[in-house]
Formats: C-alpha cells, sequence, structure tokens
C-alpha cells in the first residue's frame, strides 16, 4: 500500500442543503495537507454542487453514492457517471448493499455501473458483504469472493479501484465483526483481488459497518484494512474527524 488510506463517509438519504453545506465546511477546515489520510464525503445526489462549492479547493474530495451504468438516456431519476463528474465528484458508492437489498442489484449491474465510473473518470468503491444468514452457514469468504469477481470490471487497478467491506448486519446495527474476522476477510478480499489485477496490492480495502470513533484504531490497525467507510458516524464532523485521525 503506497496510497494514504481513505476515509469515506456515505452520508446515505440524510441532512438537508443547509446541515450538508456546514459539516462540508467543518471537514474542510480541519483536513490540513499533512493529514495522514486521505477523506472523502458522499452527500445525497441534490446536495453534490453545494457540498462541491464548499469544498472547492479543499483536501477533501466528493463521491456519490450511486450511478447509473449508461452514459445517458431515458432512465427517469438515474444519474450518470459523467454528470457526477461534471459537478466535481471523484469517487462513487456503486454496490452497496442497501442498494443490493433495496433496488434488487446484482454482482452484473454492479460491475456495469463500476464500468461506467471509470470510463467517466470517476474512481468506484465496489461495496461487498455477507448477510446474517451467510455468515451463520459458514458461507462468508465465499460470498464475499464472488461478489468480488461478479462486481468488478478488468482493468483496473489501485489508482482506478476501491473495495469497501461492509458485512451487512453490522451497518447501523452497532454490531462489528472481531478483529480476527475482518482480518480474514480482507485478506482474502486482497487474494481474490490477485486474480483481477497485478496491482493488488495497491487496491484500498475499506472496512465498513458501524464504524466509530471507539472502535476506530483497533479496525485500522488490521493487517489489509487500507481505511473505512463510514455511515451514521461521518454525520458529525467531530466524530469523523475522529476515525480518520486514528490512522
Amino acid at each position: 500500500m503506497t496510497s494514504r488510506p481513505l476515509i469515506a463517509g456515505n452520508w446515505k438519504m440524510n441532512l438537508n442543503r443547509e446541515a450538508a453545506t456546514h459539516l462540508a465546511q467543518e471537514l474542510a477546515g480541519a483536513v490540513g495537507a499533512a493529514a495522514a489520510f486521505e477523506m472523502a464525503v458522499c452527500p445525497p445526489a441534490p446536495y453534490l454542487v453545494p457540498v462541491a462549492e464548499v469544498l472547492g479547493g479543499s483536501l477533501v474530495a466528493l463521491g456519490a453514492q450511486d450511478c447509473h451504468a449508461a452514459a445517458s438516456g431515458a432512465h427517469t431519476g438515474d444519474v450518470s457517471a459523467a454528470m457526477l463528474q461534471d459537478v466535481g465528484c471523484t469517487y462513487v458508492i456503486v454496490g452497496h448493499s442497501e442498494r443490493r437489498a433495496d433496488h434488487g442489484e446484482t454482482d452484473e449491474q454492479v460491475r456495469a455501473k463500476a464500468a461506467a465510473a471509470r470510463a467517466a473518470g470517476l474512481v468506484p468503491i465496489v461495496c461487498v458483504g455477507e448477510t446474517e444468514s451467510q455468515r451463520d452457514a459458514g458461507t462468508t469468504l465465499d460470498v464475499v469472493g464472488r461478489q468480488i469477481a461478479g462486481s468488478i470490471p478488468d482493468g483496473l487497478d489501485g489508482a482506478t479501484l476501491v473495495v469497501a467491506y461492509e458485512p451487512v448486519w453490522a451497518i447501523g446495527t452497532g454490531r462489528t465483526p472481531t478483529v480476527d474476522d475482518v482480518a480474514a476477510v480482507h485478506a482474502h478480499i486482497r487474494k481474490t483481488l490477485s486474480a483481477r489485477t497485478a496491482d493488488a496490492p495497491g487496491v484500498r480495502i475499506l472496512y465498513g459497518g458501524s464504524v466509530k470513533p471507539s472502535n476506530a484504531v483497533e479496525l485500522l490497525a488490521v493487517a489489509n484494512v487500507d481505511g473505512a467507510l463510514v455511515g451514521g458516524a461521518s454525520l458529525k464532523a467531530a466524530d469523523f474527524l475522529a476515525i480518520a485521525r486514528s490512522v
């Protein structure tokens, strides 16, 4: 790993314009050139432009929470990767478990979105993770391996891809896997990536799932954990910065 750890905030369907821009201002003013981490925030789509205006000239990157696989067309309610790039995004989350569950997104669809993101000059943050029943059945590594194989396009490397492991059962629940569990899954992801890219060591693998200041130091110290994808704790500047400063 030569890149700095990435601490990305997924704001999901939260905040209003005033709260989003205020949070962005707090973060932009707190992250300096000497930071040991890279920070990105992914606001709801309606607030991408005002947040981009606040972050302009800062060291906090902008990301989106989803994109469509097509470059343009009759897709009411959707947003293309090129549109996201046009308003200042660097990253886009694809394949989040909430998209897979709420919208029935398949690995094939996630792969197409990731390819579209890359074609538009964005870095896709491809999410993978098992459900509680899959973990209880002992199939975590198989599930995650299949998602990696099916969701990531060919030709990506450490500069053009980020992977986020988010055990579905830990998202927003306050529960987290053990350090050994996280280490095992991240090592498996790294090994699986080696079959997809010669630059597998350079791909940042984030951990997500109830990351908070109280467990960030422990989680971010795990081998092959190259940052975090943070949900609820990213909505409070103090908590999000405390997590980032744990690297």
